[in-house]
C-alpha cells in the first residue's frame, strides 16, 4: 500500500512538522462528524473498507443503521475478509444488526458477554502490497452506529503502520486475546440473545412515559414568522414552498390556531388526503366536533374547520352553497395543480382574508404561473435536502443497482416488455430487495414502474415468490388505494390480508401520507428530477421505530440517467463538472447515503458524456420562465443564483450571452444596437467564467471613471484578495479588454473595437465605450455580468486561498484559452498548446487521462500518476533525449504546470493539479505509430508540489 518512506513523511507531517506535504491519505489525522465541513467519520471507514483486503472491527455497539451505512462497501468489496467483534454490554447491539452480518460469508461475528462491560471501539484495515504490508487504523469513540458515524460529536484518530510498527503490533495482540475469549455469533446464539434483549427493551419502555404534545419544529417556526410577515405588510395570500413530509399541514393548523379565524376551509385533490389533513388538526388540539368533510361521501358544511376535496368543492350546487366570504383563512394543498380549472373556479369565487398556498414542487412545465397567483408571495421555502440537514425527515440509503443484461445487452427505455417483466429480471430485483431489506420488523415497500401493464405483471410475479403485492393504477378507485395502504401498514400478526409492496404507475408520486413506508424500488427510468424527488419523499416521512428508509433504483442503459444525481442531490444547476462530482463525494447530511454500483456508475457518466449540456433549450426555457413567474419581472443572471437554480452560464453558452437567451424566449424592442451586442457577448464569453478577476475590478471602475491607473488596480486587488499583481498580468488585462489577446474570428465576432486603452501604467475607456454605456439597458446588462463573474470568482477562490498557485486553483478545471490568459501568453494559444508547449517560461502540460480507442497509435502516451504525487509523462513522439525542448522542460526555471481530464467526454476542460519538478533524469524509449514503427520518446517523472487530494485521484484512476 505504501513505501516506508512515504510512511515517514506521512508521520513526520502529523507529528513533527504540519507543513510537510505528505500523502493525505496516510497522513495520521483526527476524525470527526462536522455537519458545516461536510465531514463523517463514516466516510474514511468506507474508504478504506472498499480497498483493503481483511478487516478488524472491535466495537460495543452495532445497529441496523449502522450495518445499513457500510453494506454497500461490503457487497462491492465481496472478497474481504472480515471479524467483527461486539458486546453485550447493557445489551444494546440489536439481534437484528448481527443478522445482517450473518448474510456475509466472508464475515465472523463475535460477542464478548455482557459480565466485562468492553466498551473498546477501534477499526483497522490490511492492505498487501508485495513485502510491505501495513495497516491503517481508526481508534475512538464511534460505535457501529448510524449516529457514531455520521452526526454524533466524536473524536477518533485515523493513524497509518507498517506492519512491524509497535502500535499495530500491540493493537493486534490486544483484539487476538478479545477474540479468542468471546463467543461466536450464529442464528442459535442470536435466538437466546434475542429474549434478554427483548426483555431489556421492555423495561426500558416501561420506565419512559412518553409526552406526546406537538410543537413547531424549527422549520415551521420560521415559516410561521414569513407567513405573519406578509399579514402585517398587508398581504392577503402566501406561497409555502416545502418538501414532502416537514409537517406543512401541521403548519397551516398552527397558522390557523394562531389567526382563530370565524371558519376555515382546506382544500385537496384525494379524499384520503382529506382525512390525514383532518386527523392532523385533530392531534394539534382542534375539537374534533368543529372539524368537517366536504367529500363524495360526506358533507359536513355546518363546520367551522372544513377538508374539502377540490371534486366537491368545485360542484356548482356546492360552491355556491357557501358565501363568497364565507371562510376567512383557505388552505389549499398540492398547489402546483392551481392551473387546472377545478382550482381556478374556487380562487374565482371565494374572497377569504388569507389564502395559503403549500408545495413541494411550484416549478411547472405546463406554462401556469403559480407565483402570480399568489402575487410572487413566498412565505418560506425548504427544500429536500435542507430538510434532512434539520432531521426532519429520516435519513434513506440510496443504491443505485446495474440492470440485467439479455443477450450481452442491458435494458434501455425502449426494451420489451417481455424483458421487463421476464423471470430473470425478477428474481434480480428480489435478491437486492431481501438482501438490503429496511429497518422495521418487515418491509412495507412502493414499488414505481414504466406502465400499469407492468405494474401488475411485476406484482403478479413477487405474488408467485411468496411476496404479498398488489398493482394500484390511475383506473384504482379511492376506496381500492385506501385499503391497499391500509394493508401495507397494518400489523401483519393481525392481520392475514397484509401487504408487502403496492406497484404503481403514475400515482403515489404526491398528496398521499404512508409514513411506515421503508423500502422503495424505482423500476422505470428517470425522466424528471421532480417526480423523483416526489417518489423518493414517499418514504421520508418519520414514523416511530423507522430510523432510516432503503431506496433500490434498477439503472439500465437510460438515455436521462444524468437526473440521478441531480436529483438526489437537489442540484439545480445543471453544472456538468458539479454533477460528475457529486458522484465521488457524498454531500448528504447525516447518515443518508448514495452508492452506485460499478456498472450503473458507468452508464450514468455515459448519460452525462452523451450530452453537451445537461440542459437543453426547452429545460432552459423553462427554468427562464419559472424565473420569471416566481419574480414577477424579467430575470437577470444573478437572480438564478441568488434563488439557487439553474447556472447562468448554460444560458451564455446557449445564446453567446444572456441577453441573446432572452430576446430568444421573449423578444422585446431592445434600445441597444449591434455594438452593444457584441460587446455583451464579448463579456459574457471571455470575463463572466470568474477566472481572473482583474479584468471585473477594472470594468466595473471604468463603469463610473474614464481612468484608472495600474497601481490603483493592484491597490483594489491587494486589499479585496489579498495578493499581488505581476507586471505581466497588468499587460495581461490590458491585452484582454483591447481584444489583442484574441485571434481575428473573436475579434470580429466582439465587434473589434476596444473598451480600453492602455498606456503609461493607466487603463482608459475608450471613447466607443464612453459612448454605449449611456444606454441604461446596456449597463444593465454590463453590471449583471460583472456581479455574476464576482460571484464565479469569489466560488472558485475566497476560501481555498490556501491552494491558489500563480493564479491556478488547484482542483478547479481550466480550458487551454483559459491557461493562455492566466499565464498572461500575448495571444490566446488554445489551437496550438496541444499535449503541451514551452511558451515565455511556461510549460502547461494537458493530459487526457483516459485516451480514446480511435486515436493514433503513437499519440496513446502512457501518461499514469505512480502515486498521488508522482506522475509519468510522456513527450511527443519523435522527441530525443538531447533535444532542446527536452532540456528545457529539464530546466528548473521553466515553470510546468499539470492539466488533467477524466476523458474526452469532460469537454475542454482540465483539473489543475499542480507544479511539477523533474525527478531523476529522463529516459528515452519508443512508441510504435499505426505502422508498427518504433519512433523515439522520452519519458519523464514528474514529483507534484502536492499530492492530489484523495477523492480526485481516486476518480481519476477509477
Amino acid at each position: 500500500m505504501t513505501a516506508y518512506n512515504v510512511l515517514k513523511e506521512c508521520l513526520r507531517e502529523g507529528f513533527i512538522d504540519y507543513k510537510v506535504n505528505a500523502d493525505k491519505r496516510y497522513v495520521p489525522k483526527m476524525l470527526t462528524n462536522n455537519r458545516t465541513k461536510r465531514l463523517k467519520v463514516l466516510d474514511t471507514v468506507l474508504s478504506q473498507l472498499y480497498s483493503c483486503d481483511e478487516f478488524l472491527f472491535s466495537v460495543a455497539f452495532i445497529t441496523k443503521s449502522g450495518i445499513a451505512c457500510i453494506k454497500d462497501a461490503l457487497i462491492q468489496n465481496d472478497n474481504v475478509k472480515g471479524k467483527i467483534l461486539a458486546s453485550q454490554y447493557l445489551n444494546f447491539t440489536e439481534p437484528a444488526a448481527l443478522r445482517e452480518l450473518l448474510k456475509f460469508p466472508n464475515l465472523e461475528v463475535r460477542m464478548i458477554t455482557e459480565e466485562k462491560a468492553f466498551h473498546a471501539k477501534g477499526y483497522i484495515f490490511h492492505y498487501p502490497n508485495n513485502d510491505e504490508e501495513s495497516y491503517t487504523m481508526i481508534i475512538g469513540s464511534s460505535n457501529m452506529t448510524a449516529n457514531a458515524l455520521t452526526h454524533n460529536q466524536e473524536w477518533n484518530l485515523f493513524v497509518t503502520s507498517a506492519e512491524d510498527g509497535a502500535l499495530i503490533r500491540q493493537t493486534m495482540q490486544e483484539f487476538s486475546a478479545l477474540w479468542d475469549a468471546a463467543e461466536a455469533v450464529n442464528e442459535s446464539w442470536i435466538k437466546a440473545y434475542e429474549d434478554v434483549y427483548s426483555h431489556n427493551r421492555i423495561q426500558k419502555k416501561s420506565a419512559y412515559i412518553p409526552l406526546y404534545k406537538i410543537h413547531p419544529n424549527t422549520m415551521q417556526q420560521a415559516a410561521l414568522a414569513g407567513i405573519q410577515a406578509l399579514r402585517d405588510a398587508g398581504q392577503d395570500r402566501g406561497l409555502l414552498i416545502s418538501a414532502t413530509g416537514t409537517g406543512k399541514t401541521y403548519l397551516s393548523a398552527f397558522d390557523i390556531r394562531k389567526v382563530n379565524p370565524m371558519r376555515s376551509l382546506f382544500v385537496v385533490h384525494r379524499e384520503m388526503i382529506v382525512n390525514s389533513a383532518r386527523d392532523s388538526y385533530i392531534k394539534v388540539g382542534f375539537p374534533p366536533d368543529e372539524t368537517g368533510r366536504l367529500t363524495g361521501r360526506f358533507k359536513d358544511v355546518q363546520k367551522k374547520y372544513i377538508f374539502a376535496t377540490i371534486q366537491t368543492l368545485a360542484q356548482d350546487a356546492m360552491l355556491h352553497s357557501f358565501a363568497p366570504d364565507a371562510f376567512e383563512y383557505i388552505v389549499i394543498d398540492e398547489v402546483h395543480h392551481g392551473g387546472a380549472e377545478t382550482y381556478r373556479k374556487i380562487f374565482n369565487y371565494f374572497k377569504p382574508k388569507f389564502w395559503l398556498g403549500m408545495t413541494a414542487t411550484p416549478e411547472r412545465s405546463d406554462g401556469f404561473d403559480i407565483y402570480d397567483m399568489f402575487h410572487h408571495n413566498i412565505a418560506y421555502e425548504i427544500r429536500l435536502h435542507h430538510a434532512l440537514e434539520e432531521n426532519m425527515l429520516v435519513p434513506f440509503h440510496y443504491h443505485g443497482i446495474s440492470e440485467i443484461c439479455v443477450d450481452g445487452k442491458m435494458l434501455d427505455d425502449k426494451s420489451d416488455f417481455n424483458l421487463l417483466t421476464s423471470e430473470e429480471r425478477v428474481r434480480h430485483i428480489l435478491y437486492y430487495a431481501d438482501l438490503y431489506g429496511s429497518d422495521m420488523e418487515r418491509i412495507k415497500g412502493l414499488v414505481f414502474c414504466s406502465s400499469v401493464e407492468e405494474a401488475h405483471s411485476l406484482a403478479s410475479a413477487f405474488r408467485l415468490h411468496g411476496k404479498r403485492a398488489i398493482a394500484l393504477s390511475g383506473s384504482s378507485s379511492e376506496k381500492e388505494r385506501q385499503e391497499a395502504v391500509k394493508r401495507l401498514e397494518c400489523n401483519a400478526a393481525k392481520n392475514p390480508e397484509y401487504l408487502d409492496y403496492i406497484f404503481t404507475c403514475d400515482i403515489f408520486n404526491e398528496g398521499i401520507d404512508i409514513p411506515q413506508v421503508n423500502q422503495i424500488i424505482m423500476l422505470r427510468p428517470t425522466q424528471s428530477a421532480i417526480i423523483f424527488v416526489q417518489q423518493l419523499g414517499r418514504g421520508l416521512r418519520k414514523y416511530p421505530n423507522k430510523r432510516y428508509l432503503e431506496v433500490l433504483d434498477f439503472i439500465g442503459n437510460y438515455e436521462n440517467n444524468f437526473l440521478l444525481p441531480i436529483a438526489l442531490y437537489g442540484d439545480r444547476t445543471y453544472d456538468k463538472d458539479f454533477v460528475r462530482q457529486l458522484m465521488h463525494v457524498n454531500y448528504l447530511p447525516g447518515a443518508t447515503s448514495v452508492h452506485f454500483d460499478d456498472i450503473a456508475k458507468e452508464k450514468i457518466y455515459e448519460s452525462i458524456d452523451r450530452k453537451r449540456y445537461l440542459a437543453d433549450l426547452r429545460e432552459l426555457k423553462e427554468s427562464y420562465c419559472n424565473m420569471e413567474y416566481r419574480l414577477g419581472r424579467q430575470p437577470m443572471m444573478m437572480d438564478f443564483v441568488r434563488i439557487g437554480d439553474k447556472d447562468p452560464y448554460l444560458f451564455i453558452a446557449k445564446k453567446d450571452s444572456f441577453y441573446g437567451f432572452v430576446q430568444y424566449i421573449r423578444p422585446y424592442e431592445s434600445t441597444m444596437i449591434k455594438a452593444h451586442k457584441d460587446i455583451l457577448v464579448m463579456l459574457s464569453q471571455e470575463v463572466a467564467n470568474g477566472k481572473r478577476v482583474e479584468e471585473l475590478l477594472l470594468i466595473e471602475k471604468l463603469l463610473d471613471m474614464n481612468l484608472v491607473s495600474a497601481d490603483e488596480l493592484k491597490e483594489m486587488v491587494r486589499k479585496k484578495y489579498h495578493y499581488l499583481i505581476s507586471e505581466k498580468t497588468l499587460s495581461g488585462v490590458a491585452n484582454v479588454l483591447s481584444l489583442q489577446f484574441f485571434v481575428v474570428a473573436a475579434q470580429k465576432k466582439y465587434g473589434q473595437q476596444p473598451i480600453i486603452s492602455y498606456d503609461h501604467c493607466v487603463y482608459r475607456r475608450t471613447a466607443y465605450f464612453a459612448q454605449l454605456l449611456k444606454n441604461k439597458e446596456f449597463c444593465g446588462y454590463v453590471r449583471d455580468i460583472l456581479e455574476y463573474g464576482f460571484y464565479r470568482f469569489h466560488k472558485l477562490y475566497v476560501g481555498k486561498e490556501s491552494m491558489v498557485v500563480q493564479g491556478f486553483v488547484r482542483y478547479e478545471k481550466y480550458s487551454r484559452k483559459d491557461v493562455s490568459r492566466i499565464l498572461n501568453y500575448p495571444q490566446n494559444r488554445e489551437g496550438t498548446l496541444n499535449g503541451y508547449a514551452i511558451v515565455e517560461g511556461t510549460c502547461p502540460i494537458f493530459v487526457t487521462y483516459n485516451k480514446r480507442d480511435d486515436i493514433s497509435a503513437n499519440t496513446k502516451y502512457e501518461d499514469r500518476f505512480i502515486s498521488p504525487q508522482q506522475f509519468s509523462w510522456m513527450t511527443r513522439a519523435r522527441v530525443r533525449l538531447n533535444s532542446n525542448q527536452v532540456m528545457r522542460i529539464m530546466d528548473d526555471k521553466t515553470r510546468k504546470l499539470l492539466f488533467v481530464k477524466k476523458s474526452d467526454a469532460e469537454g475542454k476542460d482540465f483539473y489543475y493539479l499542480g507544479d511539477l519538478s523533474v525527478i531523476g533524469r529522463p529516459i528515452e524509449t519508443t512508441i510504435k505509430n499505426d505502422e508498427g514503427k518504433e519512433l523515439p520518446i522520452v519519458n519523464f517523472q514528474f514529483l507534484l508540489d502536492e499530492p492530489v487530494e484523495a477523492k480526485l485521484y481516486e476518480y481519476l484512476n477509477a
